[in-house]
């Protein structure tokens, strides 16, 4: 029996055989083409199908995974947009006179070293999905029809150097007993859908990925990211026992859907859910949300090729609102920058794009976008129970600019005859040291605090989340996160108004009891979670 550690990144435990799987991705023929036009006319054509191609997965992933997880596959439609990319290809086909697959693979491979070689965490996990994007254009140039990512006929573990998402979203998941990948981490897109499709998962194994063979028995847990090769009986029926144990944890959660999160003493706490798109409010309402703590906004810019006009943001914001009755939501503005790039809106590169122009700063500096959005927000805050919230604070200037700006907007309204709310909540997002460490003062410009702890996270830390070679030093549950967090409640407490937390720890189970103890009011998390959460609450003594 041989033991294997790697990264747990998705709880659960699976005991099966190993499949392999030969991913291919070597590389394409190099042929050398007379007729440059000619290639380029083959590649725009190829580039459109695979556009097409990605089209189908996005919305067949719909209902797998919810919009925020499927929309990897419209930044890979994005990717394919991008002049950069589509004209060194070009230039490549031009200069050396080589076939569309060739270029495609070489240019591919060029900008996953680019982009693994970055500072930022959002570009160092690109480097997947251009060898994923880069492979599927191959393959349509090359004629061949798409083969099942996972050809087994067993249900089994499935084992590769890292997991496309285009390969992880097709497989078929019945067959599925766990994950585990060389590369990889707890925030990498395979990691992220394990976790929404249940599927336990262990990623990072570096060269311990070498000891694993083909048809092996393995057990696999995912809590620790322990991997057991070849078990003993005695190993066999402990895992067993845990296994079984899971199972019916999983199928306690399913009646927690009516149940309040209310302790053992009576000690309730808002829980929320966190969405993506107004097609995931169904989720959070079959879960029996108490609201919508974080409605991120951005998919309005990221789904269309032109800056979302005044009236179809109303829309999306109505229907949220609408669906949710008298059910609080809050909408975060708009977010972009950094991790988030929208191929129409040609923002300056950055060294450090995470430290950069990104979220409230970018807001303020493009100030009619900005005013665009308030003003479809305001317009829908007659429609439900609406809260606005600004991301990436730091200082009291940028929430009196911001409000400022509130405050022009609503004078247009009144002065157009158009309806809104006059009050609506306007809170701040905590994801920075600096709004931590001045949340006193910052307290007293607005109604209420909702802790980001993905970037407080990183930004105290020094440790990009997506880095997998540090992932041991991303820790949210470390001394000077907790501080932060806690100092934060204590200044919104200090002040009367209400704190939340929406960030990825807010689901921590393990922290659940802190942050009640501290006096959080809140807590918004993925929809499919708040059954876990509701009953780890109500076996808290507190």
């Amino acid at each position: 029996m041989k033991r294997v550690q790697g990264i747990g990144v998705s709880g659960g435990i699976a005991i099966g055989p190993l499949v392999l799987l030969n991913q291919g991705g070597t590389g394409a023929r190099k042929e050398t083409v007379e007729d440059v036009t000619a290639e380029f006319m083959r590649l725009d054509t190829a580039r459109k199908e695979t556009i097409r191609e990605l089209d189908e997965i996005y919305h067949r992933s719909l209902k797998l995974v919810g919009d925020e997880n499927s929309s990897i596959f419209q930044i890979h439609s994005m990717m394919l947009e991008d002049e950069d990319f589509l004209a060194e290809i070009r230039e490549k086909i031009e200069n050396e006179r080589v076939n569309a697959e060739y270029a495609v693979w070489e240019i591919g491979k060029l900008f996953s070293e680019r982009f693994a070689q970055m500072d930022d965490s959002y570009m160092q996990a690109r480097k997947t999905d251009v060898i994923d994007i880069s492979s599927r254009l191959i393959r349509v140039l090359e004629r061949k029809s798409e083969e099942s990512p996972a050809p087994f006929a067993a249900p089994s573990v499935v084992c590769a150097e890292d997991l496309m998402p285009s390969d992880t979203i097709q497989m078929d998941t019945a067959r599925v007993l766990a994950f585990v990948t060389r590369e990889g981490s707890m925030t990498s897109h395979a990691a992220i859908l394990a976790r929404t499709l249940q599927i336990p998962s262990v990623a990072g194994l570096g060269s311990g990925f070498s000891e694993l063979t083909d048809g092996v028995t393995a057990v696999v847990d995912g809590f620790s990211g322990e991997i057991f090769l070849e078990p003993d009986e005695a190993l066999l029926a402990e895992y067993r026992v845990k296994r079984d144990a899971c199972a019916r944890e999983r199928e306690s959660l399913r009646s927690m859907a009516g149940q309040k999160a209310v302790t053992r003493s009576g000690r309730s706490i808002e829980l929320n859910a966190n969405i993506g798109h107004p097609g995931d409010v169904d989720g959070a309402l079959e879960n029996s949300a108490d609201g919508i703590g974080l409605f991120r906004s951005e998919f309005l810019y990221m789904e269309g090729t032109s800056f979302p006009t005044e009236e179809q943001q109303l829309q999306a914001y109505k229907t949220v609102l609408e669906k949710m009755g008298n059910k609080r939501v809050i909408i975060r503005t708009l977010d972009l920058g950094a991790d988030k790039q929208i191929p129409y809106w040609n923002l300056p590169k950055e060294a450090n794009p995470a430290l950069g122009c990104r979220a409230i700063r970018i807001c303020l500096k493009n100030e009619k976008i900005f005013r665009t959005q308030l003003r479809a927000l305001l317009r829908a805050s007659v429609f439900g129970n609406l809260s606005v919230m600004f991301p990436m604070i730091i200082s009291i200037d940028e929430v009196r600019a911001a409000k400022k700006i509130v405050e022009q907007v609503k004078t247009e309204l009144r002065a157009q005859g158009l309806p809104y709310s006059e009050h609506v909540p306007f809170g701040i997002m905590v994801e920075t040291p600096a709004a931590a460490l001045v949340s006193d003062s910052l307290a007293k410009e607005v109604d209420f605090f909702s802790i980001g702890t993905n970037d407080l996270t990183q930004y105290t830390l020094a440790a990009d989340r997506m880095n997998s070679s540090i992932a041991e030093l991303y820790d949210p549950r470390h001394p000077a996160v907790l501080w932060l967090i806690e100092t934060t409640v204590r200044s919104a407490k200090q002040a009367g108004i209400e704190v939340g937390i929406c960030g990825e720890s807010a689901a921590d189970t393990g922290l659940t009891a802190f942050y009640l103890k501290i006096g959080v009011d809140e807590l918004s998390v993925a929809p499919s979670r708040i059954p876990e959460m509701k009953k780890a609450i109500r076996e808290l003594d507190l």
